[in-house]
């Protein structure tokens, strides 16, 4: 079961106090997680301000220090519009990325979505499809790409745990019908979180958790940092075994 961290996402700095923006910081919190028990790296680049950004001047140094921090352990990048919200601007600064990261998520509900995901499958980039929709699911099943992908990420944005637990039924089933076997990771965020992430462990899908999230552990009291987010998770894990 792969078990992500996902460090930051579009949480604004300030948001909890151990939510890790700089690269030394992402860098710290990387090391500390995967000694909890995470197998995979999720980041959100940020700029000197602390916001979201795609420059290639921005992701090199910060892969540099992930990778000299978690050596062999794969690092996830997000290529969202919440990091850019032009299209064709996000699209030209992942054609100049230098450095490249082990994988990249692309939302194929987003305009230039599959131009990215093309784009990323040129650069030898393995891809992620984030789902949070059956209309995603079903740009996925029509695009004549799903072969290209790695993983399904399947993330429900409603607010309760049974419209989330809806969806996901109902993404699952465009993909079963489609025939699309790719691994699928399933998580949820704020209220859902936790029970997503239990949903997931009992039908052996992969889980992510992690700041961006939630700040929540799973008695609903403020968690320290990602780590203990990450041992919860495992203790979960275990619990179900």
């Amino acid at each position: 079961m792969r078990i992500v961290a996902c460090l930051n996402g579009d949480r604004r700095p300030g948001a909890h106090p151990a939510l890790p923006v700089s690269p030394d910081q992402v860098a710290a919190d990387a090391r500390w997680v995967v000694a909890a028990g995470a197998t995979e790296v999720h980041v959100h680049p940020r700029d000197g301000r602390g916001d979201q950004a795609l420059e290639p001047q921005v992701l090199t140094p910060l892969l540099e220090k992930l990778r000299a921090a978690v050596p062999g352990v794969p690092i996830s990048v997000t290529t969202g519009l919440s990091a850019e919200p032009d299209p064709w601007r996000r699209y030209d600064l992942v054609q100049r990325w230098g450095a490249l990261p082990d994988s990249a998520t692309v939302h194929l509900d987003e305009p230039g979505a599959m131009e990215v995901a093309r784009l990323l499958i040129d650069r030898q980039v393995d891809l992620e499809a984030a789902l949070r929709s059956v209309q995603a699911a079903r740009i996925l099943t029509v695009s004549g790409l799903a072969e290209e992908f790695t993983h399904v990420v399947i993330e429900p944005r409603e607010p309760t745990v049974a419209q989330a637990l809806e969806t996901v039924t109902a993404i699952e089933a465009v993909l079963d019908r489609a025939g699309v076997t790719l691994p699928r990771l399933l998580h949820g965020t704020e209220r859902t979180a936790w029970p997503l992430l239990d949903t997931a462990i009992a039908a052996d899908r992969d889980i992510r958790i992690g700041l961006e999230d939630t700040l929540l552990g799973p008695d609903g009291t403020e968690t320290e940092d990602n780590a203990a987010l990450v041992s919860a998770a495992v203790a979960r894990i275990s619990a179900h075994a």
